[in-house]
């Protein structure tokens, strides 16, 4: 399944292309950005070799994630969504929109498209989140797909030069079935 597209409602989500480092870059090496996620900013060679890092695992057969564009409407990289897929039909969400596309429902509508992708197309049974306890925004994201809080992972992840707790989210598929119909 190699390259694909899925159709938002708002955006586009396709795969990562080497000429998206510099768009990367505007989502990943902005502090506004990555004080919510999972690693601090990158830098320019950082970015494009997460970039090619990208391109290259979406190859792999099996492939083993699902890490793609958010592209508006001109097919520019405003963000990424994520679904790492890390046992028997279960995977990680992710997601992340540059600081200057905040407010528009791009996230919502991002980690819709790839969450009805996992379930429909991958057939996964479970997706889960774990999301900064201080990011109101992501955690509303999470509640308006239907996402049920799970719990706190503590000490979760080392960024900007200390650890940080998680809360997890997550939803199954029949969950998702009755909300999307």
């Amino acid at each position: 399944m190699y390259p694909i597209t899925i159709p938002g409602r708002v955006i586009t989500l396709r795969e990562l292309r080497p000429d998206d480092a510099a768009d990367a870059l505007t989502v990943v090496g902005d502090d506004r950005v990555t004080q919510w996620l999972s690693f601090d900013s990158r830098d320019q060679a950082a970015t494009v070799a997460m970039v090619e890092g990208a391109v290259s695992r979406a190859q792999l057969h099996p492939r083993t994630e699902y890490y793609l564009a958010v592209a508006d409407t001109s097919d520019r990289m405003i963000g990424f969504a994520r679904l790492g897929l890390t046992g028997h039909q279960a995977a990680k969400l992710g997601y992340a929109i540059g600081a200057d596309h905040w407010g528009h429902g791009y996230a919502t509508d991002a980690a819709r498209t790839i969450i009805d992708y996992g379930f429909r197309e991958l057939k996964l049974h479970r997706i889960t989140a774990a999301i900064g306890p201080d990011n109101a925004s992501s955690i509303g994201v999470a509640k308006r797909l239907g996402m049920q809080y799970e719990g706190r992972l503590r000490d979760h992840v080392f960024t900007n030069g200390a650890w940080r707790d998680s809360q997890l989210y997550s939803i199954l598929a029949s969950e998702w079935n009755e909300i999307a119909g």
